[in-house]
Parts: C-alpha cells; structure tokens; sequence
C-alpha cells in the first residue's frame, strides 16, 4: 500500500491569473508545472492550499464532502495572503470536472479520492518581499487514498507545549504551507525527545491546537474545543463533528481550556481526547506530555464517543446515513 498522499492522477486542472483575470481552465500533466525561479511563492511563501475529498457512494455515485466550505476557506486564505482573489464558481468547476474526470478511480470507502487546490503567487520578483504577487496560479491535484489507519487507529502522545505557537497569530485561519513549516522543527524535536506523535501548541497555557489538527476533549456528554478566533485554524472536519455532536444532544462548549483544566479532566475516568482534521477525521488522543510526565486521558484507549463520532461522520461521508445538512456535492 501506497503511503497516504503520494500517488496523484496523471492530469490536473489549472488557471492562471495574469493581467488583471484569470485564465480558461486547461486541464494539463501532473507532473510538472511552469515557474520562474524567481516566483514570489519560492521566496516570499505566498501560497495556500485545500484538503478534501469525495467518497464512492454504494449506489455508484461519487460526492464531494464540504466543497463550498472548502473553497470558502481557501478564498479567505488568498485574501488574507494577498494573493489575486479567486474566481469561487471557476474553482467550484475545476473541483467538480476534474474529479469527475476521474470518477472510476475513486476507491470504496474506507478509501477515497483526496482533493488538493493550491493558490500560488507567481510573479518572477525577488524585490517584493514586502509587496504582493500581480501573478498567480490555482490547480487541482487528485490523489486516491486508502484509510488512514490501515493498521487500526492507534491513541496518539501529545507533547503539550506552552512556551511556542504554531505560527503567528495573525496566520493561523490561513491554510498556508509556512505555517506547517514553522512547526515541523518542534513535531521533530518532541519526536524524538519524549517519543511524541504531535505538538499540542498552548502558548500561555491556552489549550490551541497542534501541527496539522485541531483538538477536542470529551468529558461526558461534553465536547470541549477552542472557540475560533484568527490564531487558529478554522477545521471543516472540526466544524462537522461538532454539529454531529450537537445533532446527538452532547453539550457543545467552544471556550477557552487552559492546560490545568485539561489535565484536570484528562485524569478522570470516562474523559476522552481526540483531534480532527479531513485525513484522518477523528484520531483518539491516549497520553498527555507536561515536563516529561505522562498523563493517560481516560484509560489511555481510544474511548466509545470518540469513535462514535467518526463512525457517524463517515456514514455521512459514504451515503449510509441521511446528509440531512447538505454537506455532499454530487459530481
């Protein structure tokens, strides 16, 4: 099996946008793309980027997942860049055609085809680091996946990280590739010092996020998550499972959790942790890093309403239960 992420189908789609407007859409090789190297993206990091995916229906049909909501998002994110606005109807039929383009090749479920869009500046000039990209370029790339816990989905170990953030404050709603960059180093180091899967980024003991996920706790019948604000990212997978867990009576509580907090209610039975994002929807979180202690949240496994809420999402996702929030686009 294939590592998650690294086989791409051959053809792309892609616009560009240069004098004021933007291209026909061309569908063009995956293979390769056209840029100077003096493009603004490979200095000046002027790049955004979307994750998501359609999913094989029983009846044959395929459904993309949140599209409007992910091309919502990466439009906030050109905005927010300064990258040439996009065109949100154009990118809508880039996403549809090209997936449809490919529709046999979209695997049964628990596997799907994994949709990127990516938004690049690139006009050659290495003197404006301090002005934006008059150029760009948007394509779509498709890469079929299987599930990402082939081998069962194992609890992580979050290193919990109160000295650091994940990137400025200001860029944490942008989907931007610098801000996994500036993680990358941390992930790295916790790896290897106290064998961590992942950072949980709590500058000044606010409990945020980690490299690539966001986080939620469970104590009961409550689900706990930071409410939003612009040093975060904004999860489409974490926006779902909270209206599933309202839509299931739980208690919804976007607020502030401090580190205390959060070990205070890891430490009793029952409690549960996870993180959310759109590979791997909802990872159970079993061990807490403070200081090189180790605190088990709940028993350490990965607990029932956790894996409730990601059964129910995929259900949503595979055409098995009612898409009662109108969350599927049918290619």
């Amino acid at each position: 099996m294939a590592v998650f992420g690294t086989v791409f189908m051959p053809k792309m789609a892609l616009a560009t946008f240069e004098n004021e407007q933007w291209s026909k859409t061309s569908v063009v090789d995956a293979q390769s793309i056209q840029m100077h190297p003096g493009a603004h993206v490979l200095h000046y990091s002027s790049t955004c980027f979307e994750g998501l995916k359609a999913f094989r229906h029983a009846d044959g049909s395929v459904n993309i997942f949140r599209m409007d909501e992910n091309i919502k998002r990466m439009a906030q994110s050109s905005r927010l860049l300064n990258l040439p606005a996009i065109d949100t109807q154009q990118l809508s039929d880039m996403i549809i055609d090209i997936v449809k383009q490919y529709a046999d090749e979209v695997p049964a479920p628990p596997g799907s085809m994994y949709i990127r869009p990516t938004h690049i500046g690139t006009e050659a000039s290495i003197g404006k680091a301090a002005a934006p990209s008059a150029t760009s370029m948007l394509y779509v790339l498709l890469s079929p996946v299987g599930d990402y816990f082939s081998g069962g989905a194992k609890p992580l170990r979050l290193l919990l990280a109160e000295d650091g953030m994940r990137c400025a404050p200001h860029m944490g709603m942008i989907k931007s590739g610098g801000n996994y960059a500036s993680a990358l180093g941390p992930i790295l180091d916790a790896k290897s010092k106290v064998n961590a899967d992942q950072i949980l980024f709590c500058p000044d003991g606010d409990v945020q996020e980690t490299g690539a996920a966001n986080f939620v706790l469970i104590d009961g019948n409550e689900i706990i998550t930071k409410q939003l604000d612009t040093s975060f990212l904004h999860g489409i997978t974490r926006s779902s499972l909270l209206t599933i867990a309202a839509d299931m009576g739980m208690t919804v509580s976007e607020r502030e959790l401090s580190v205390s907090e959060l070990l205070e209610r890891a430490a009793k039975p029952g409690t549960e942790a996870a993180l959310s994002g759109t590979a791997a929807v909802l990872t159970p979180v079993g061990t807490l890093i403070q200081d090189e202690q180790e605190f088990s949240v709940g028993t350490g496994e990965a607990g029932p309403t956790t894996m409730k809420l990601r059964q129910a999402l995929n259900e949503i996702q595979w055409g098995q239960a009612q898409d009662k929030h109108g969350w599927l686009t049918k290619v």
